[in-house]
Order: structure tokens, then sequence, then C-alpha cells
């Protein structure tokens, strides 16, 4: 199927036999905040699918009544190949994106883990989403329907986190498979409590777990510390077992460069995260927990910004150090790693970067009607600059500027090639052009905030039908005017900064000309850095020293 082969193809592919490491990964980020922690009672969860070819597109599949005996191709999503198949089941419900038609979301992160434990089974990790997403309403049902899948087909892919939501709760579940030794998998699941939020990001998070949880909100394959003996990576007692020490690879990449994310996260909503910087940079003291209570209600809007993180007033801020350049650019190219006089180093790896394909924010709340209950805010290319478009469970229709494309060919009515035409070039200048692009950005989102917000009050006025249609207008109306507005903005931005300049602007907008008619003389905007100006200055010499001369 079209939908299994291409919704992530490459966000793992890097990190399939190694730890998430900084050099060359394709990696994702799912951000969590549990009821209880939200200031509108949802439940919220992010993703960022990163890949360097991957792109933007929305994915839907309508519902489905299957004949006895039909058969559902496997397709693995990192490189297209035929798995095998399975049996279908009678009913398989809608998808659009990573959300079904009951406001269920499964986001993922992969981390790769001990390599002889890489799947050998049937089921890859994207698979297991998307045919869980088509047979499972509740996230306690989703688990139970991804870990029969692969007990019963085998997993095919590496250690993978996953963060599994639905409208009341939200779950993150762990699970690697068992190499050759077995087709299916081991795997820890965990509720985040009300009121908390969590995250992953290319490294498992959950150490140390209740082996007897009564509550029901821990719970994990049979085998998970037995296996762990029998291969030799666990000799203590039970109670001491931690799934993420034993089934990965705890290095500088996993935790710099992925357990970093999530700590920054934390940080942005919880006092007292200095005192996990001894982890995140050495390994040391405590790991930092699964999960925290953050000292404010969150927002959808929070949740967005935070996908735009560059790791900004932290020790680790990427618009601060040399490597920002000139004009404090968060975004490093790859490769990551890079080797000075013998010794290696790395770049940071924030939660916004250039290579996302799509990203989204999932606002599921239980007060409202079933095709209201799921709001998925999707947005192409990178977070920092996309727009976050309205997409509801009830959509039946994919817009143009989101459909079916690639990174080869560009088109002027894509979202994703609209919103790269931006980003790329304020990733040349940004500390001069990211404020143009942060006013007509949140003025579209203001504005579709706006909107959605009346719909969510109006639409239970219609009947259901008349309802589901007026979602797929409010999603087409806004993939239009997002995708011709930063057309316009990737034109003005050209103009603006032409040659090194800037142009100067009237209070309307326009470019001034003078009382000929003549465009005004620019600006000359230089460079934002002093440090700049000192590096050429050391590194040159007297080869650019202004000299005095007497001419004679």
């Amino acid at each position: 199927m079209h939908i299994s082969s291409l919704v992530l193809r490459g966000c793992a592919a890097a990190i399939l036999t190694l730890s998430a490491s900084l050099t060359g990964a394709d990696a994702c980020t799912s951000l969590i905040a549990a009821k209880g922690a939200t200031a509108d009672g949802s439940v919220m969860v992010t993703y960022a699918a990163d890949s360097h070819n991957l792109y933007g597109e929305l994915y839907r599949q309508p519902a489905a009544d299957h004949a006895p005996g039909t058969m559902r191709p496997v397709i693995e999503w990192d490189t297209n190949k035929r798995l095998g198949e399975i049996p279908e089941v009678a009913h398989t419900y809608s998808t659009v994106g990573n959300m079904n038609e009951h406001g269920l979301v499964i986001a993922e992160s992969t981390w790769g883990g001990r390599e002889e434990l890489a799947g050998t089974g049937l089921i890859d990790y994207g698979s297991l989403i998307y045919i869980t997403l088509q047979r499972a309403k509740t996230a306690r049902e989703a688990i139970k329907v991804m870990t029969g899948l692969v007990k019963d087909y085998g997993y095919a892919s590496s250690g993978e986190s996953f963060s599994i939501a639905d409208p009341d709760e939200v779950w993150v579940m762990e699970l690697i498979g068992k190499g050759k030794a077995d087709k299916g998998a081991v795997w820890v699941a965990r509720r985040v409590p009300d009121g908390y939020i969590s995250g992953h990001a290319n490294h498992p998070r959950i150490h140390k777990f209740p082996l007897k949880d009564k509550t029901g909100e821990t719970i994990y394959s049979p085998d998970v510390i037995k296996f762990a003996r029998q291969q030799g990576y666990f000799a203590g007692k039970d109670e001491d077992f931690d799934f993420s020490r034993t089934y990965a690879v705890t290095d500088f990449g996993a935790l710099r460069g992925c357990d970093a994310r999530v700590w920054s996260y934390f940080n942005r909503f919880h006092k007292g995260m200095d005192a996990y910087l001894p982890w995140i940079d050495r390994a040391e003291g405590e790991p930092m927990p699964l999960w925290v209570k953050p000292d404010s209600l969150l927002t959808a809007t929070d949740m967005k910004w935070m996908m735009r993180d560059h790791f900004e007033n932290t020790p680790y801020d990427m618009t601060t150090d040399v490597g920002a350049g000139p004009f404090k650019v968060p975004y490093r190219w790859r490769p990551m790693e890079f080797e000075v006089d013998s010794v290696k180093y790395v770049h940071e790896r924030a939660i916004a970067t250039q290579q996302t394909g799509w990203s989204f924010v999932a606002q599921l709340r239980s007060d409202l009607p079933g095709y209201l209950r799921g709001l998925l805010w999707f947005g192409t290319d990178d977070a920092n600059t996309c727009v976050y478009l309205p997409v509801f469970c009830s959509v039946t229709r994919v817009p143009l500027q989101l459909g079916h494309g690639d990174t080869n060919t560009f088109d002027r009515n894509s979202n994703f090639w609209m919103n790269s035409l931006v980003a790329n070039q304020a990733y040349n200048r940004y500390s001069q052009m990211i404020p143009d692009i942060r006013k007509v950005q949140k003025s579209l989102e203001d504005s579709i905030l706006v909107d959605v917000n009346k719909a969510i009050v109006e639409l239970p006025e219609f009947d259901d039908e008349t309802a589901r249609l007026l979602t797929d207008d409010l999603l087409e109306i806004w993939a239009q005017k997002a995708t011709d507005r930063y057309r316009e903005l990737a034109t003005f931005l050209f103009v603006k900064f032409m040659d090194g300049n800037i142009k100067k602007q009237a209070p309307d907008g326009s470019f001034l000309r003078t009382e000929e008619g003549i465009p005004a003389y620019p600006d000359f905007g230089g460079y934002d850095d002093p440090r700049y100006f000192e590096n050429i200055a050391r590194t040159t010499g007297d080869r650019l020293k202004v000299r005095d001369i007497d001419y004679k």
C-alpha cells in the first residue's frame, strides 16, 4: 500500500544498529502532555518525522469492510520492500496522518539498541503503527493490537519508542526485537499519569518500572527480564531491572543528541531540570525521569512552539555559539560529527531541524463530538517555520497542497515546497529574516485558531454528516491560504534581502521609492555577530588590515 511505504521512509534507516548516534541519524521526536497537564483538558502528543528525503504529505486511508480471506500486504516503510502479508480484519477504521477516526494517535522514535536484536519477523515499526490505527479505538486496545501483531507475525525493525494516545490517556511503549533468537519482541508500556508531561527522542526512556502494578498502568511482556537473562544482558534482582540500560546503548549520542531534546521540553515547563545536566552530559547521577509535573498548564500553542525549539536560553543554545555564524543560525549541516586535531566533536541536535518532512501536534478531547475529538495540527517541512494546519479526525479529503509529491520535484502549489522555499532562505540570514517570517506565521496560526475554536462551538449545531464536510472545508481553505501566503512570503524575502542588502519599507509594508519613483537606496545589513569579524582578523593576520599609506 502506498501509505505504508512512504509515510516515514528513512526515519530510522540510519540508526538501525547504532544507539541513536549523533552521526548521521535521521531522528524523530515525540513530546507528551497527559490530561490534567493541559489547559483545556485534552491529551496532547507531538511528532516530528525527520528524514533528509521525506516529503511532507498528509496520508489518508478510508474506513473499509473486508471479505473473509482478504490479505493485507506488509510493506516496510524504510525500504519499500514487501515483507509479506497478513489476514485483514473484517472492518478497518479511517486514518488521516497518524490519527484515526476515533482520535487514536500513535507517534514513534527509533533508538536501534543492541545490534544483534534487530527484528527478523514480518511487521516493521511503520506498518505496526498504521495497521494498529486501522484496528484499534483506544490506547489500551492499541497496545494489545501492537504486541499481538509482533507476537503472531514477528517484529522486523530495531528498538522503538511509541507514544500511544486517545482522548482519555496516553502511554509510552518501548519495544525491541529478539534477533535470531525469536521472531517476536520484548516490551514495556507505561501510562503517563494525569497532570504530567513526558517524551522520547531516539533513546528509550523507561528505566526501572513496577513489576507488580495493580493499577494496570504498567504492563510488559512476560519474558522482558527472562530474555535479558538468557542473553546475558542482566544478572541482578528482578526489581533492579532497567529496560533502557539493558536493551539500548547509552553513549554520548544517546544522551546529548536524544535525551537532551526531552530535557529541553521538561526544562521549559518544569523548574529544577538543571539537576539532570550531569546525566545529559556525562551519564552521571540519576537518569532523567520518564515524566515530570509542569509548573503551568500547557496549550496546543505551547506544544507547537516547543516543536520549534533550538535549545534557546539553555547551555546548549544553538544561536549563540560560533557555529551559528554571523546571523545566529540555529542549524548545522550534516554530518553532525567532525574532527579537529584528532579530537572528535559534534553539533547539537535540537527538536527543530531542517530535515523534517512533516510534524504534528495532536490535541485529543473527550468532551467533544466524535468527529471533533481528534485534531491534528499538521505542518510540513521544518517545524520552526511551518504553519500548523487543522486536520480533524473526521476529514475525508486531502487538499491538493498536502497531496502526493517528492523531494526531487518542485511544485509551487505544494505546502511543503513553499515552506521549504521560505525556510531555506532563512538558513542563510536567520536573524535578519526570521522576524518577517514570524509575522506571517503568527498571523496565519492566530487566524486558524480563531476558526478552529469557532468550529468547535458551531459545528455541533449541524447534523453529523454536514459537520464532517465542514471540517474538510476548514482544512482545504487554510491549506490553500497558508500555501499561497508563503509563496508570497518567499518572494518578499528574496526581494527584501537581495544581494546582502535590506530594502527599506513603508508603514504599510511596501518597499519605498524616491520622489522620482525609483527604488530607495537599501540599507546595508552587514553581519550580526562581532565574532565574525574577530575570526577574520585572527585568521588572516595583517592581510586585510587597513594600513596608513603616505604616498608622495
